[in-house]
């Protein structure tokens, strides 16, 4: 393997000395969000495989070229799981993209974010350089924290080439409740719940049904089940729906219309906006199908302090994320200039 990220990165040094752009690529299974992709392929594909596994120390070590299925297909054999649930949108997702995207599912808002799961990296930088920050076992992280630095930058950054991540175990008990209720009332409902001592491990709204999955020891789920009472799904619809919800094979996320996501306080009230919306993680992410203009919905967003990201379809020209402040923008570029001088890496990703 030793051979691959040396041919990597003899790559990255010949294409900064001549300023040729190049494109990070794994399964590439997120290529539809961000910025469109650009530049040379850096195929990444070939740095694959579990590097160290050790069930008792909850952290798993793998290269990024490593497909998400075969992670969690090992971590499931010993009773485990990663704690973000992330999204696939596709067979050929990778460990890579997965941290790259920074996308994390349902569970999200419960358990951990991909940030919040990254303990170590290794990286190679716009200089061909082979770094590594972090650890890999919780309790030897140490050092300038660029695992969550590059957790969500698109590979504007550097090249991941292996990440450490910690993982949990696996619920003994799941039960998916729902509820017939309208968007506030909804919002009032998840947020109360919230500061109770209940087994929550996701929530989704649409078209006034509440849907709240529970996970943990029987008892609390139990317990939880009687306290809030609702119609239970069966098991198999009910994990079927959750994966619908994390890979957008739902019937809402099937739209040749614009699809946006909020990010907000979960305490927001409905948002007046035109189009249909769809609410997850106890109502502080909001997905909003809608042609109307961007402009429009990033004002709305901002005003209930939050911001708007074009996820998937219309006009990128308009700009995928929510434009930064001025002392933002100035710390990215930054870290770009300090992290890849010659910007190299993925342009128009991130920033546009």
């Amino acid at each position: 393997m030793n051979a691959i990220i040396n041919q990597l990165a003899d790559t990255i040094r010949t294409a900064a000395a001549r300023r040729t752009p190049l494109c990070i690529r794994g399964g590439g299974s997120k290529d539809f969000y961000g910025g469109t992709p650009s530049g040379e392929r850096l195929d990444v594909s070939g740095y694959h495989g579990i590097i160290e596994y050790e069930p008792s120390e909850l952290v798993i070590t793998a290269r990024a070229g490593t497909p998400l299925s075969e992670i969690e297909d090992a971590l499931r054999a010993k009773g485990q799981m990663l704690a973000f649930e992330p999204p696939h949108f596709g067979s050929t997702a990778t460990l890579g993209g997965c941290v790259a995207a920074g996308l994390s599912g349902p569970r999200r808002a419960y358990t951990s974010a991909v940030r919040d799961s990254a303990l170590g990296l290794r990286m190679l930088d716009g200089k061909g350089n082979d770094l590594r920050f972090g650890g890999r076992v919780m309790k030897n992280v140490a050092g300038f924290d660029v695992s969550r630095l590059m957790t969500g930058s698109l590979g504007t950054l550097g090249v991941i080439l292996e990440v450490s991540l910690k993982v949990l175990p696996l619920p003994v008990a799941e039960a998916t409740l729902q509820f017939e209720k309208n968007q506030d009332n909804t919002i009032a409902a998840v947020n109360a719940w919230a500061g109770l001592p209940l087994p929550i491990s996701a929530t989704a709204w649409c078209n006034g049904k509440l849907s709240l999955r529970l996970s943990g020891a029987s008892a609390a789920v139990d317990a939880a089940i009687r306290k809030l009472g609702g119609e239970r799904m069966d098991e198999g619809p009910a994990a079927r729906f959750w994966v619908g919800i994390r890979e957008h094979d739902e019937p809402y996320f099937r739209t040749p219309l614009p699809l946006w996501r909020l990010s907000i306080k979960s305490t927001t009230a409905s948002m007046n906006l035109p189009g249909e919306q769809m609410m997850e993680w106890g109502g502080a992410l909001r997905w909003l199908k809608s042609d109307t203009e961007a402009a429009t919905i990033r004002a709305a967003t901002q005003a209930a302090g939050g911001h708007a990201t074009l996820f998937r379809g219309s006009d990128k020209n308009t700009g995928v994320f929510q434009p930064m402040s001025a002392a933002m923008l100035a710390l990215h570029h930054h870290l770009k200039d300090t992290f890849d001088p010659m910007h190299i890496f993925n342009p128009g990703r991130l920033l546009g």
